[in-house]
């Protein structure tokens, strides 16, 4: 991957360190729709920055 290009996107496991809260968590937050997300092939998430970040920014209510 280019070393220039800005990441787009946040893994569970990335967003669960974030947060500081278990795996189950973000996928409840997924479920709920507090920020965008898609599927990939395998089974494996990719959470949007943008929309997690703004999100955090707004003060989430766990």
């Amino acid at each position: 991957m280019d070393e220039n290009r800005e990441k787009r996107t946040y893994t569970v496991d990335e967003v669960k360190e974030i947060l500081g809260i278990c795996r189950p968590s973000v996928i409840k937050l997924m479920q709920k729709k507090e920020f965008r997300w898609i599927r990939l092939d395998g089974g494996r998430y990719r959470i949007s920055k943008k929309s997690f970040d703004d999100w955090l920014d707004k003060g989430p209510s766990l």
